[in-house]
């Protein structure tokens, strides 16, 4: 029988691993993004134009008008001047607001249609991860999910 000792030593060593391997998932996510171009590489706030100018790592520029970002709308542009990047160019930050902005989403959901978002939620949901298959086995060792019920039964 196993000590207390022993089972909480094996339940940490089962947290480091699922740990290692979520980081191991956000380092090769955000290569992929680079690669893609879809982190900034600068951002500046223009006051005259109340815009923010984001330079993507792709050389694409967006400037994008403050009055369409929901958590920058009413906000002064001393403030919004305080933008800083972060986490190599995926996300922007406003430290006295304490609001994160993440740059795929953002330019995605400025630019995107509907057609277009529907695209990048199925790309999401085919992302798969070490955690994600072991909920789909268990899932199906259950019964799978439920079979949708036919019209007219």
């Amino acid at each position: 029988m196993a000590t207390d000792t022993t089972r909480r030593d094996r339940a940490d060593e089962a947290v480091g691993r699922a740990v290692d391997e979520h980081l191991a998932s956000a380092v090769a996510a955000s290569r992929a993004r680079r690669t893609r171009g879809e982190l900034a590489a600068s951002v500046t706030y223009d006051a005259r134009t109340a815009r923010l100018r984001i330079e993507l790592v792709c050389g694409v520029g967006v400037s994008i008008p403050v009055a369409k970002i929901e958590d920058l709308a009413d906000v002064p542009a001393s403030v919004i001047r305080t933008v800083r990047m972060q986490a190599g160019g995926y996300g922007l930050y406003w430290p006295s607001l304490d609001l994160d902005i993440a740059v795929p989403e953002l330019v995605a959901g400025c630019f995107g249609s509907r057609t277009w978002m529907s695209a990048l939620a199925r790309q999401g949901g085919k992302v798969s991860s070490p955690a994600k298959r072991r909920a789909a086995r268990a899932n199906g060792k259950l019964g799978g999910r439920p079979r949708k019920a036919r019209a007219g039964r």
